[in-house]
């Protein structure tokens, strides 16, 4: 199956340049001008464009590989994947749960919020703009998280959605039919990636990812990759670069490793 490759080069709605280098000769960069407004209308104005991308290229049979600047980005390529007829489970890897909402965010921070917003808790003002139908708790696994507020992780017991602590574990817990791999890059070791906007302490190793990833690319049901990246601007020496898009590469495919 091919893999078209899209890049959002914005964090929440600012404009991220650094990630500009990373797109390929043919990569689809998603780059359009957006209104003034709330940030999420603003964010609705990436998304929506994005969504297209993915659905074009789910509905030909190909696998959208989307990296973006924060998880948001997520929202549309599960929209764009339920346009063309798709409707995966979620594999959401990341060190922190997104499962914040206005009634339970301490910092107020949009990225904290969307992988509630994927199961229609909370603000639905960004899923609404695309069409995004909410995708069940039961069919949303949450592997790592291990940073997480308070009334977050309370909200997340009292879900549906499985957890998995250890994402090498995360093999015995996947989801029968087509999968939506969702990877936040803050969730490697940041003593091997420390580009983060939002380190968290601890998290799996490179290798142990590349394991994890590996089984997963060999399923061949992933129909969708979303990354969230790290901040271009931290990584002066490209470590984190590196790292992590050579995990992206286990994980689409397109890197084959003994």
């Amino acid at each position: 199956m091919s893999r078209r490759f899209i890049l959002t080069p914005f964090f929440i709605d600012h404009f991220e340049q650094g990630l500009l280098p990373l797109a390929g000769a043919c990569w689809d960069v998603n780059l359009p001008a957006l209104p003034p407004g709330s940030p999420q209308g603003r964010v609705a104005s990436l998304l929506r464009p994005l969504s297209d991308l993915v659905a074009e290229t789910a509905s030909q049979g190909g696998i959208p590989v989307s990296i973006s600047g924060d998880c948001l980005s997520a929202i549309g390529v599960a929209a764009g994947l339920q346009r063309a007829g798709i409707d995966p489970a979620v594999v959401w890897l990341d060190a922190h749960g997104d499962f914040n909402t206005w009634e339970t965010t301490i910092s107020g921070f949009l990225g904290g919020m969307p992988m509630a917003m994927l199961v229609g808790r909370g603000e639905q003002t960004i899923a609404q703009a695309v069409d995004l139908r909410p995708i069940e708790e039961t069919r949303v696994v949450l592997a790592d998280g291990r940073d997480l507020d308070h009334e977050e992780a309370t909200a997340l017991a009292d879900s549906d959605i499985t957890r998995v602590n250890r994402v090498e574990d995360l093999p015995e817990v996947l989801p029968g039919g087509p999968l939506h791999v969702h990877f936040d890059t803050d969730l490697v070791d940041p003593t091997e990636a420390r580009a983060m906007n939002y380190p968290a302490p601890g998290g799996p190793s490179g290798q142990a990812l590349k394991a994890v990833f590996r089984h997963l690319a060999e399923t061949n049901r992933i129909v969708a990759v979303s990354m969230s990246s790290w901040n271009p601007d931290l990584d002066s020496d490209g470590t984190s670069r590196q790292v992590c898009m050579d995990l992206l590469g286990v994980l689409s495919g397109e890197l084959k490793e003994n």
